[in-house]
């Protein structure tokens, strides 16, 4: 049985380490463990693989891996693979969203503490060596408290719930929208199914988007639902770009229809620098960092091995992907 790793990124943190591989093979020494360092053995050697670890492979190497049952993504988001081949393949899919919920929750919530107590206002009247009390509470929206706010989330996967829970433990009301609002939520006030998604963009102080981009999520957060909020409400998005309407957002924002937005992911990344987003003022922008930990690989290993003797002893996998669904 053989494993192959083929997972390659500009940035360094997206990479398998090299202990990644050893160390799985040192733990399953039954199983032939091959980690490249690119891609450019991948056509070579996926034909003979079973199981695979990587978020990016093409519909011929689908085609071509004939042995593959098993493919495993170190990324949440997994709509880059569910094209035809794969989806109507008989490879289950699995991912790591369960890895990054607890990192990516932090990062929402220093994001919602942000922009309720104007942080990069007060960076910007520092770099001015500017005393802007009088301002800072003049101008809307103004410093407030998140105790009591409402968080609206879009999406209660891992990331959801996380940030559900923390939100709680702040004194926050949480309010979300899920496909399947019958089954309700333990860690939400109220749950809105997809049909009410509006009420989240009427209610939430901080919608936060956190869900997966299927067709129903694209533009999720368009010029009507902007409309919708509350005018010194914010926008979050941790989820994927596409979810915004980025014209949209940058009208609400520069017309000031809404508080303001805090977005760590977008549709082209690196965010180009012509972008008119950059000049928005009551825009946080943070360069896709909010998945962003030194156990981020650790995290890895200890989803993927667990997964791997579940698969070993013919046992249910954890975080398998609903391919028909693409999450």
């Amino acid at each position: 049985m053989k494993l192959l790793i083929f997972v390659h990124h500009p940035f360094d943190l997206w990479n398998a380490p090299d202990w990644f591989g050893s160390r799985l093979q040192r733990e399953f020494p039954q199983i032939e463990v091959l980690q490249l360092p690119d891609y450019k053995r991948v056509d070579a050697e996926i034909p003979g693989a079973e199981i695979a670890i990587t978020w990016s492979v093409r519909p011929e190497q689908i085609k071509a891996a004939r042995k593959l049952r098993w493919i495993h993504s170190p990324a949440a988001a997994v709509h880059q693979l569910m094209f035809p081949e794969l989806v109507n393949s008989g490879i289950t899919l699995t991912n790591a969203r369960e890895a990054h919920g607890p990192v990516v929750a932090e990062h929402v919530i220093a994001q919602i503490f942000a922009l309720a107590k104007k942080i990069p206002d007060a960076v910007r009247l520092q770099q001015k060596r500017e005393w802007g009390q009088q301002r800072m509470w003049d101008e809307l929206p103004r410093v407030r408290e998140i105790a009591g706010a409402t968080v609206g989330l879009i999406g209660l996967g891992s990331i959801g719930r996380s940030v559900a829970r923390s939100a709680k433990a702040l004194g926050m009301r949480v309010i979300a929208a899920r496909e399947h609002a019958e089954k309700g939520s333990e860690v939400a006030d109220a749950v809105y199914g997809p049909t009410e998604t509006d009420e989240i963009f009427r209610q939430a102080d901080y919608v936060v988007l956190a869900a997966p981009i299927t067709e129903s999520t694209k533009g999720i957060a368009n010029a009507e639902r902007l409309s919708l909020m509350k005018p010194d409400a914010c926008l979050i998005n941790v989820g994927r770009g596409p979810l915004v309407d980025e014209t949209a957002l940058a009208t609400a924002l520069r017309e000031k229809k809404i508080g303001g937005a805090a977005l760590d992911v977008f549709p082209k990344e690196p965010l180009p620098p012509e972008s008119p987003l950059w000049d928005l003022p009551n825009l946080l922008i943070t360069p896709h960092t909010a998945a962003l930990t030194e156990k981020l690989w650790e995290r890895h290993y200890a989803l993927f091995s667990e997964n791997l003797r579940r698969y070993l002893n013919n046992q249910p996998l954890l975080a398998v992907v609903d391919k028909k669904k693409g999450y």
